[in-house]
């Protein structure tokens, strides 16, 4: 009953190997097609700001129609038209067209599954369902790595879209199994789930479950006119600049591969090594925060998170050919390795953080103020290494993740402060 009742799971697996595959893949293409990284940081930014409205847009829909399989179907079936645009083009420029429709529709999924979750199982099984779904969403990940990682050796990257538009297709069909009764539940509900919240955080980045307004943003606002009204505004601030800083990390990173004269297979099987370590420490991550605590937790996220940011920075000239390549693993391990304790235990503090009533504003201001750290990440990575070069790029954003870490301690001190008052 229990496992029949939750058959649509099975729609996230091919789902995310699009997902993965595509992010993977564009970045390739686009410097297949004679671009370079100041091309591939454009149409990231691209797509991560549709990402972001299209994160409000569905959100919006799925709270009016409550038509959770129609919505499936309809982003899978878009992202299936874009993945066969996507081979047929030899246009950078309609590749960006291309990713924006991508982006708004690939998010689609995001509130979907958050809320099917919610309404499949008792809230104390919420974690549990959570917990499978990032599973299989990873193992999806790790497929979509595989099978680039195997195909380059035996073609070009161009048939890997098709790769993607299958999969999709899969999806396509798997989300028919998504039932239209039973009980409903609006997306603000996610703002109440401290287990929708961390999900959210870890694999998605953006909720909206209200709609903002500018005095929403007022804590963030009082903090450049030198006075602070609630410490949930440096909270926020020391969240932009870790999107900020990593995102120019994660937007370089394709690009900084190929540059280093690493092969395609090359660069899927880098993503691949780094998945089965998120995957791995998924597991750990609650175990290491039991142990030190949220506050402590979130600091040591930070140790490998700069560790992983410095290293291509200072071995640029060692991270070419087979010697060179145990590096670049490790410097993309550590990356995913802070992150996923980063996101679990901020994820607990935000959630302590809101005062009740509050919860969908404060959300909604914290995803806002994520996307616009990403979308500045990408759009500050091309410009700032084709001016000043990649060891330039990765230190600056070392250097933006040193002062979101200075912000976080100086939340922690105030809020501590605030208490003993």
């Amino acid at each position: 009953m229990r496992l029949q009742a939750k058959r649509w799971i099975w729609y996230l697996l091919p789902s995310q190997i699009t997902a993965q595959g595509l992010s993977t893949v564009i970045p390739l293409y686009v410097i297949f097609l004679g671009g370079n990284i100041g091309e591939v940081a454009i149409i990231s930014a691209l797509q991560n700001g549709s990402v972001a409205i299209g994160s409000l847009a569905w959100g919006r829909i799925i709270d009016r129609f409550h038509a959770k399989r129609s919505i499936l179907i309809l982003s899978s079936f878009s992202v299936l038209l874009c993945c066969i645009g996507m081979y047929f083009t030899n246009s950078i420029y309609i590749l960006y067209g291309l990713a924006i429709i991508l982006g708004f529709f690939l998010v689609a999924k995001s509130p979907v599954t958050q809320l099917l979750v919610m309404e499949s199982v008792q809230k104390n099984l919420w974690s549990w369902l959570f917990a499978r779904t990032s599973v299989i969403g990873t193992i999806g990940m790790l497929v979509a790595m595989a099978i680039g990682t195997v195909g380059s050796f035996n073609f070009d990257i161009r048939p890997y879209f098709l790769i993607c538009a299958a999969s999709s297709g899969a999806s396509m069909i798997l989300s028919t199994a998504v039932k239209g009764d039973g009980i409903h539940l609006e997306r603000s509900s996610i703002a109440h789930s401290l287990h929708g919240l961390r999900y959210s955080i870890s694999n998605y980045h953006f909720v909206f479950p209200k709609a903002l307004e500018a005095y929403d943003f007022r804590h963030i606002i009082t903090i450049f006119r030198g006075r602070i009204s609630h410490e949930i505004g440096i909270f926020y601030l020391a969240s932009f600049f870790f999107y900020f800083g990593s995102n120019i990390y994660f937007t370089a990173w394709t690009p900084f591969l190929k540059n280093q004269n690493y092969s395609n297979s090359d660069v899927f099987l880098n993503y691949m090594i780094q998945t089965a370590t998120m995957l791995l420490i998924f597991f750990i991550a609650p175990k290491i925060i039991s142990k030190f605590g949220e506050e402590r937790s979130t600091i040591i996220a930070y140790i490998p998170r700069i560790l992983a940011v410095t290293i291509p920075a200072i071995s640029l000239l060692f991270m070419t050919g087979v010697s060179g390549f145990p590096m670049t693993i490790a410097s993309a391990c550590l990356m995913v390795i802070g992150f996923s304790i980063f996101s679990t235990s901020s994820s607990v503090i935000f959630f302590k953080s809101i005062p009740q009533g509050f919860e969908g504003k404060y959300l909604g201001v914290n995803s806002a103020v994520t996307g616009l750290g990403i979308f500045v990440g990408s759009i500050v990575t091309g410009e700032l290494t084709k001016s000043l070069g990649y060891v330039t790029m990765f230190l600056t954003a070392s250097v933006i993740l040193v002062v979101s870490l200075v912000l976080f301690q100086v939340y922690f001190r105030y809020k501590l402060s605030q208490k003993k008052v």
